[in-house]
């Protein structure tokens, strides 16, 4: 045993090809044969101490070249530098380091950095093969991949079978080069895609393809069934079935899936970051001038409803653009889908909303009860006073007997009474008590109670019975909140005009509206911090006030002094303005008798340090510290 031992740490014995025999033991018998491994050349890169070698002698086992050659190879030429009993230390330490590696299971990471990369064999043949590649006329699937992220190991790049593949990582690791062409390359197939209607046209590729969409059952089948299409057109599908008309109903489909199964907020936001919906949505951007005003309206309610107010702030901006230029074409299920829409997103476009008032107005006789009640939330939610149409609401139901609403009966009876009563011309609505309650509070947040419209309004709410107002379902009381602030509005900013509620009707109201079984309040770390500095003024706070209905985050009784913390859901996400019900708070407890002071997040973060925001707030408030 110990002579084979022996054997095994000698000298490496040369073959005849010119190669060294390394010896490896035989699975059958470990001390009598040997096995000879031929060695292939390759440059040698070894340490300071290790005997420099001519390339003819060098070994690629990665093993072998982190040992190094052994001293007893070397001792009979006679231009070697050093004596082989110099070198024999070096090599027993490399094998006792390759034994520890060995057995701590490292020996894959030392053959990476041992071991040049493999098939790298002939630089030429590397050169020429580069050469061949960036030759290559790209084609249409590599511009679909251009944008795919790869890893840049150099190694892999030349072990990929797939050309391809291989085009593509070579291109994106040459630092730039082609940035342009890619660009280029884009370009047209954005172009391609984009070409709605100069585009030749297959009506019955695209009315299959809108049949298909409908038909989807989930949000992922819509999805999968647009991103197939989307790519054979980009690899040269013609005509293209891709229609403004399908890319807005294919958004519609999402949107409405999405709705049917009550999908959570969380998992529409992944959706939304999905590469093919990105996609998606970037070409329904790019056919909103080819849409047709029902195509703008479905674009716009099918963001709204997938990335909520987090979302698509660029995208409803440029719709707001689009919708601006063709508001004359606008119906009445448009204009309330699309006010809807942006006021469910908090995004503020004044542009907008006063083209969208002008055209309601002139759209005053068409709207449904629906409709009107949406808009007119809509408006009241970001704070954008539709005068215009107020104003028409107001001349075509100048009297009370032009409007009437038949609250106990379905929508499709009362219109047959209503045309019987008064003629096909008639006016009248039919409205819900959700209906009345969101036209009710709107008015109060717009300021505009002293309306004609509001007053019928108002007296056929205040005929509304009292007994189906409940504190035990969260629509009573989302209702009877309504309710409460309109006729509290009505006693503290409007009193001349004597039209508070009276009776059992508001005391059911102010007893829903007090019940704390859906109105469980958060408090927030914006507010926890300003809450710890105030009490460190000295002064008796008061957390969680009620002023008449409302509460406010902060108050000192005695003086009457309130201050509102508002957090970024006050506010429109694109222009940081007070949304109505922010503004209507604010009002509300001014009329009440109260200063009401107001601290924005924004504000807030703009402060550096505790004693900067000690000094803010007691500036802003008009307190010193005692």
């Amino acid at each position: 045993m110990e002579a084979a031992a022996a054997s095994l740490l000698g000298p490496l014995p040369r073959n005849t090809a010119g190669g060294i025999s390394f010896p490896v033991l035989s699975s059958n018998n470990p001390f009598s044969s040997l096995l000879s491994i031929n060695l292939t050349r390759c440059t040698s890169r070894l340490p300071p101490c290790r005997v420099s070698l001519k390339e003819d002698d060098a070994t690629p086992q990665w093993q072998l070249d982190f040992l190094g050659p052994d001293p007893q190879l070397r001792s009979d030429e006679e231009d070697d530098p050093l004596p082989a009993a110099s070198n024999d230390w070096c090599v027993r330490a490399r094998r006792s380091a390759l034994r520890s590696i060995e057995a701590r299971g490292l020996s894959p990471a030392l053959e990476r950095m041992v071991s040049p990369p493999k098939k790298i064999k002939n630089k030429k043949k590397k050169k020429k093969k580069q050469k061949k590649i960036l030759s290559k006329k790209p084609r249409k699937d590599d511009e679909l991949l251009g944008e795919d992220e790869v890893d840049g190991d150099v190694e892999e790049i030349f072990s990929v079978e797939d050309d391809l593949d291989l085009d593509l990582r070579v291109a994106q690791l040459a630092d730039g080069v082609f940035d342009e062409k890619r660009q280029r390359n884009r370009e047209h197939f954005i172009q391609t895609l984009s070409s709605f209607s100069a585009a030749p046209s297959n009506r019955n590729k695209e009315v299959s393809l809108n049949r298909d969409i409908v038909q989807a059952q989930t949000a992922e089948e819509v999805l999968a069934l647009t991103a197939e299409v989307i790519a054979a057109v980009a690899k040269g599908l013609s005509p293209s079935p891709l229609t403004a008309l399908n890319i807005a109903t294919a958004l519609h489909r999402i949107a409405k899936n999405m709705e049917s199964v009550s999908m959570m907020q969380t998992h529409r936001l992944a959706f939304a970051r999905h590469r093919d919906m990105s996609m998606l949505v970037g070409l329904a951007m790019l056919s909103l001038p080819e849409c047709s005003p029902q195509g703008i309206s479905n674009i716009s309610w099918a963001l709204s409803k997938i990335g909520g107010d987090l979302l698509y702030l660029p995208e409803m901006d440029r719709i707001a653009d689009v919708a601006i230029s063709k508001v004359g074409d606008f119906n009445a299920q448009n204009v309330a889908n699309i006010t809807g829409a942006f006021a469910s997103m908090r995004q503020s476009a004044p542009d907008l909303f006063s083209a969208l008032a002008q055209r309601a107005a002139q759209l005053v006789h068409t709207f449904k009860e629906q409709e009107l009640a949406q808009f007119l939330w809509g408006c009241a939610s970001l704070n954008e006073c539709p005068h215009p149409l107020l104003d028409a609401l107001d001349a075509a139901f100048h009297d009370a007997t032009s409007f009437k609403c038949h609250l106990d009966m379905p929508q499709s009876g009362a219109k047959e009474v209503l045309s019987e009563e008064y003629g096909n011309n008639s006016h009248a609505l039919n409205l819900s008590r959700d209906q009345l309650g969101n036209i009710a509070w709107s008015y109060a947040v717009l300021g505009q109670l002293d309306r004609q419209f509001f007053s019928h309004i108002w007296r056929t709410l205040s005929q509304y019975e009292e007994q189906r107002v409940s504190d035990q379902y969260r629509e009573d009381i989302m209702f009877s909140s309504q309710v409460y602030l309109a006729n509290q509005s009505l006693k503290l900013e409007y009193p001349h005009l004597d039209m508070a509620l009276r009776g059992d009707l508001e005391e059911k109201i102010a007893k829903a509206v007090k019940s704390k079984r859906f109105n469980q309040k958060t408090t927030s770390l914006f507010q926890k911090d300003v809450g710890r500095l105030l009490y460190t003024t000295g002064h008796e706070w008061v957390r969680e006030f009620t002023v008449d209905g409302y509460t406010v985050d902060a108050a000192l009784v005695d003086e009457k002094l309130a201050l509102e913390i508002d957090g970024t859901t006050h506010f429109s996400r694109n222009l940081g303005t007070p949304l109505g019900h922010t503004s209507f708070k604010r009002r509300y407890i001014t009329a009440a008798g109260w200063k009401l002071v107001p601290l924005s997040h924004q504000e807030w973060e703009e402060l550096q340090g505790e004693s900067e925001q000690m000094e803010y707030l007691r500036r802003i408030l008009g307190i010193d510290a005692e």
